[in-house]
């Protein structure tokens, strides 16, 4: 009778420690299928990305970083963007250009250089500018403007499938550096 009451708890022990783990890992992390190209070239159609659900609860969003947020026109849709500007900064898009307070910014992650809508914005508090790499495929925030913070799901770490394209999500800080932090 000692040796089955032990397995037994052995095994409750096992389901117990399982569940924590998958109800742990359910709250920190969730997987992302990229759905279209407007992420092109870092993030292809079909590839799933491990979204860090924690990540902004210990220092806010940043310039580069790239999101998975609710779709601000329809919240029960969800998007995955870079983001360009935080609350308080002044974005302007020219038809080849974006500038982020005053600083032309310099980025190799893009895939052509084009912007339809020139126009100007100004981030109020706990709004994010997000555009796509895939500038002239991207429906972005210079269609539908910034993002709330509380619609940000959560930062984009890792692409781990197709197996062969598995890498952690670029943020290109060097980009934004000159741009005056938060």
């Amino acid at each position: 009778m000692g040796k089955r009451s032990h397995l037994a708890r052995e095994i409750i022990e096992t389901l117990v420690l399982t569940i924590l783990i998958f109800l742990v890992v359910q709250f920190a992390v969730q997987n992302f299928r990229v759905d279209g190209i407007s992420m092109e070239p870092g993030l292809h159609n079909n590839e799933f990305v491990l979204v860090n659900k924690l990540a902004y609860d210990f220092h806010p969003p940043q310039r580069g970083d790239v999101i998975v947020f609710h779709y601000p026109l329809n919240p029960q849709e969800d998007f995955i963007k870079r983001i360009i500007g935080l609350p308080g900064d002044t974005i302007k898009v020219t038809p080849t250009q974006i500038y982020v307070d005053g600083h032309l910014l310099n980025e190799p992650y893009i895939s052509h250089p084009y912007n339809a809508n020139v126009n100007t914005w100004h981030l109020g508090p706990g709004q994010y500018f997000v555009m796509g790499d895939n500038r002239p495929e991207s429906y972005d925030s210079r269609y539908w403007g910034p993002v709330p913070a509380s619609y940000i799901i959560g930062k984009a770490a890792l692409v781990y499938w197709p197996l062969n394209n598995i890498e952690f999500v670029p943020t290109y800080s060097t980009v934004y550096a000159a741009v005056t932090q938060k």
